[in-house]
């Protein structure tokens, strides 16, 4: 059974920086598209950035397009996303969301705050 654990979430100031990391375990990682998302309450889960199975394809939503990076190291089993100039309205909760074929696995969250 695929899991996914996402981590690194936390209380930041406007401008600075968060790494995040979704740890993957039960699968062949490197079958698996994986996406970040994020959801704030009474909101739409929405699409932040995406990353092919081997890493070479990546995808964002615009207003993430130079602020935030998403990578993947597959020995690790492990994919990343890099948030900088962090901004109060990136506060949410972030999942992430790993796909192959018809199969689909999200994560359990990770709580982002920006403080103004």
């Amino acid at each position: 059974q695929v899991q996914l654990l996402e981590s690194g979430g936390g209380l930041v100031q406007a401008g600075g920086s968060l790494r995040l990391s979704c740890a993957f375990s039960g699968g062949t990682f490197s079958s698996y598209a994986v996406g970040w998302f994020r959801q704030t309450p009474g909101m739409e889960r929405e699409f932040v950035a995406g990353i092919s199975g081997s890493g070479a394809m990546t995808d964002y939503k615009d207003s993430m397009k130079g602020r935030f990076t998403i990578s993947r190291d597959n020995a690790k089993n492990t994919v990343y996303l890099q948030m900088n100039s962090l901004k109060p309205e990136d506060t949410a909760v972030y999942y992430c969301n790993a796909h192959f074929i018809l199969s689909v696995y999200w994560g359990q969250g990770t709580q982002v705050t920006v403080s103004s």
